[in-house]
């Protein structure tokens, strides 16, 4: 059986697959981004350099903070623990715009995917920042943290355009 069929589009057994994944992940996505920060293992010792506090909305404003604060950052600990994070965030919707390209026609072109990608990352920080507001949660808005997952959603455009020239 083939994974598409002749327009391009996932084959039925594949897509009830897909969308019960979608459903699952976006479950996962809400309990990493929407609980309290104090209920994940971290290293307590890990400041990130460049964090601004406005009452209780804490914030990295700073574009490419990381390459930014390079300096600032006190050692190899702490420099590994801020790219990996920022490596998490570019897979943080990777998986869930990969299934929407298999999922939905209408938004496999490159543009839409870029805005959704960003507006999905500008939902979960700003959701962050209520959650603050609201409820102390320790959350912090990033702007890396926009630019890294719209890069997620953009190489998943990527891999659904090579997956689709390969698979038909």
């Amino acid at each position: 059986m083939k994974l598409f069929d002749e327009q391009a589009n996932l084959q039925e057994p594949f897509q009830k697959i897909v969308k019960g994944l979608t459903v699952c992940y976006t479950i996962a996505i809400c309990l990493m981004c929407f609980l309290p920060q104090s209920i994940y293992p971290t290293l307590k010792s890990v400041e990130t350099p460049g964090v601004q506090h406005f009452g209780r909305i804490t914030a990295i404003l700073t574009p490419f903070n990381t390459l930014v604060h390079f300096g600032k950052i006190p050692n190899l600990v702490n420099l590994i623990f801020i790219i990996l994070q920022n490596v998490a965030n570019i897979f943080l919707i990777f998986p869930l715009v990969f299934a929407l390209c298999l999922l939905k026609p209408s938004i496999r072109y490159f543009k839409k995917v870029l805005l959704i990608s960003f507006l999905m990352s500008l939902s979960i920080e700003t959701t962050q920042v209520i959650l603050d507001l609201l409820f102390n949660f320790n959350r912090v808005f990033e702007v890396d943290d926009l630019i890294t997952n719209t890069l997620g959603g953009v190489l998943a455009y990527l891999l659904y355009q090579l997956v689709r020239r390969v698979t038909t």
